[in-house]
């Protein structure tokens, strides 16, 4: 098995195109959350000519809400939501500058395309090891729409944060591969 590749926010281009659907990368920098209601809070600030609260340009969007941190934690667990929730509003979050996602399931064929034609990269988190998730963050805080509690946008800052590829800039889509891999039919 390939050695998991270390890579750095924000993203660029050079290393979107440089990554292929099923390789493992270790995360390290600054990684934005945020879920449904904060994706349509972005999407109509876009709309509607408005600034938006964070520059997207190179960043990468992690979909979750965390629990309350621990004293001495800087967060609580916080794991992957389904990220077609968010599919509605990517494509023009991915062409103003969102260069990554981290969720987990399949993604639409707009936001794929999105993610080829703007060289951006879709990562899946594991689901079920929140716990173990956070293990990875060394800093949180809200930079937005605080009102949404858990749900609103803030800024991690992760170590090493373990991440598989599932599309890439290249077209290429794990989950497809592998029901071919193994034979699987839907």
């Amino acid at each position: 098995m390939k050695e998991a590749i270390p890579i750095h926010t924000p993203l660029t281009d050079e290393v979107c195109k440089k990554l292929n659907a099923g390789d493992r990368v270790l995360l390290s920098g600054d990684v934005l959350t945020g879920r449904d209601v904060a994706h349509k809070r972005l999407f109509d600030a876009i709309m509607s000519d408005k600034k938006l609260p964070v520059d997207l340009t190179g960043k990468v969007m992690f979909y979750a809400a965390p629990t309350p941190s621990k004293p001495g934690h800087p967060i609580g667990s916080i794991g992957p939501t389904t990220s077609s929730r968010m599919d509605q509003y990517t494509p023009k979050l991915i062409e103003l500058g969102l260069k990554g996602m981290i969720g987990k399931g399949q993604r639409s064929p707009e936001v794929k395309d999105a993610i080829q034609r703007y060289a951006a990269i879709y990562f899946a988190a594991m689901g079920g090891v929140a716990a173990l998730l956070s293990r990875y963050i060394t800093d949180a805080e809200v930079i937005a729409y605080s009102d949404l509690g858990p749900e609103s946008m803030m800024r991690l800052v992760v170590e090493n944060f373990p991440l598989v590829v599932v599309n890439d800039s290249q077209g290429r889509d794990l989950y497809e591969e592998s029901l071919e891999r193994y034979c699987l039919k839907r």
